[in-house]
């Protein structure tokens, strides 16, 4: 791109040159992150071709910190999450990028250090209870499997464990519900049964998969003011992944914001809240109605998400973009410094 476009500017904001690769990898950190990715590709072959679900994702975690992943359902947020614990199954693959945990790399390791890691130093909170617990194990069982994988604990002594950890995550009569079954147990506390196995070995990250999906908001207000609280009092890291952006801006530190297998802004979730360059995150907060107005202001996004198994040339968000010029058609943009601490994945400097 010659500098006469890179300097352009027009009624839209100023242009900046495309980067090869995304200015976040480039970047030295004083500390080293608790988790790495950089350039994670994961594809699936269907029978309508290679469906690229996750391209070129790169992110980072702090110990101590709560991410949030945010965006349209079938973005790739889950794929990503899974691919992190790399639980990504047949007919997906990853087939790219690097995932360092604890600095070592994830996609490196075999199978049985895979599952020593799982559990104990990353543990996960799936979207659904329910399929994610096995119903013809009590409650119990289940939430002291780990104990008894990692460290060894006697059936006896992970009993004992699980019901002080039921007691931790607010399981009412925890010494009577340890031994009842999963469909004996109502969707929250379901889900409290997961966080309490998802803890059970302390681990340094934990991954919540849209951990409030289909509770009422009395419960999901609980669900996460645990995390919120094991999250300060054990330094715990925690990568939240949801679509509810009121969600992300009570407990988040740093926001991803996800599309069609991207992410097209990152950073302080403060600063991409109420700053937000990439047009895709604008309208996303532009959907949220406001409850201070009697009557609905939110604006939907028009449009439909690209085919990934043959997407456009050019940003993936150009067909529905009230910003998009001929250029967004061509150039395929990557995340790119705002400040210190917010990238966007857009050519425009401040689209508005």
């Amino acid at each position: 791109m010659s500098n006469e476009y890179a300097a352009s500017q027009d009624d839209h904001g100023s242009r900046t040159a495309p980067l090869e690769g995304s200015e976040l990898s480039q970047i030295e950190r004083d500390e080293q992150p608790l988790l790495s990715v950089d350039d994670l590709q994961t594809r699936f072959n269907t029978d309508a071709g290679m469906v690229q679900a996750v391209d070129g994702v790169t992110f980072e975690i702090q110990e101590g910190e709560i991410l949030g992943l945010v965006g349209e359902s079938g973005c790739g947020k889950s794929v990503t999450s899974r691919s992190v614990m790399s639980l990504v199954e047949s007919p997906g693959e990853i087939h790219g990028g690097h995932i360092m945990f604890d600095g070592e790399n994830l996609l490196e390791k075999s199978n049985a250090e895979l599952r020593d890691i799982r559990g104990e130093d990353i543990s996960m909170i799936f979207q659904e209870p329910m399929s994610a617990l096995n119903p013809v194990f009590d409650v119990g069982w289940q939430i002291g499997e780990p104990l008894r994988i990692h460290q060894d604990l006697s059936n006896a002594a992970s009993r004992k464990r699980a019901v002080e950890l039921m007691r931790r995550v607010g399981i009412p009569s925890a010494e009577d519900r340890v031994d009842a079954f999963p469909h004996q147990f109502s969707g929250g506390m379901r889900q409290r049964a997961m966080i309490a196995m998802a803890l059970a070995c302390e681990p340094d990250l934990l991954i919540a998969d849209e951990p409030t999906t289909s509770l009422d908001v009395t419960i999901e207000a609980q669900i996460l003011e645990i995390i919120e609280e094991l999250n300060e009092r054990q330094n715990m890291a925690v990568m939240l992944i949801t679509h509810d952006l009121g969600v992300v801006a009570e407990v988040c530190d740093r926001v991803a914001v996800m599309y069609a297998g991207r992410i097209v802004e990152y950073g302080d979730v403060v600063d991409v809240f109420k700053n937000p360059r990439h047009p895709y995150t604008k309208g996303l907060l532009d959907c949220v109605p406001d409850p201070r107005e009697q009557q609905d202001t939110f604006t939907p996004i028009d449009g439909q998400v690209p085919d990934l198994s043959d997407p456009p040339e050019g940003c993936n968000f150009a067909d529905r973009c009230p910003f998009a010029s001929a250029e967004c058609r061509e150039i395929d943009p990557r995340l790119r410094a705002v400040n210190d601490d917010h990238y966007s994945a857009c050519i425009w400097e401040d689209p508005a």
